[in-house]
């Protein structure tokens, strides 16, 4: 199945001094509503990080839920974000679908934001947790 929601809310950005990068959706700004948000670092990745296996992209849905290196293929086409998560990856992220469409109901210059800002998350860290990518 495909878990679907309309996202009011897009935001994207590299924070700087504190070497992340955020891009995220999410269905509007009320607590408690569905979002995801992908993150990644513009810094090389610690020892403890190439360790812990935390070198590549993650993702947090609500409630903090966090897995790295889970997105095995993203696309972004027009103003529909379409997500694909590895199996191994639903658990740690309180998701039951591997498939998740986001239709961005925001301006026209988000979206262009968001696609600048995820494909650069997409691909930082380890060539082997890289998802294809399709518009981005």
């Amino acid at each position: 199945m495909t878990y679907r929601f309309t996202a009011r809310v897009v935001g994207a950005e590299i924070i700087p001094g504190d070497d992340v990068m955020l891009a995220g959706v999410a269905e509007d700004e009320e607590e408690g509503s569905f979002s995801l948000v992908f993150m990644g670092s513009v810094a090389e990745p610690s020892r403890q990080d190439l360790a812990l296996g935390w070198d590549t992209h993650c993702v947090v849905t609500p409630d903090q839920n966090t897995a790295y290196g889970c997105v095995r293929k993203i696309a972004l086409t027009d103003n529909v974000l379409t997500v694909s998560l590895a199996q191994d990856s639903l658990d740690a992220l309180a998701l039951e679908d591997a498939e998740i469409e986001a239709i961005l109901d925001v301006p026209a210059e988000d979206v262009t934001r968001l696609r600048d800002i995820l494909a650069k998350v997409m691909a930082c860290g380890r060539q082997n947790a890289r998802p294809e990518r399709v518009g981005l």
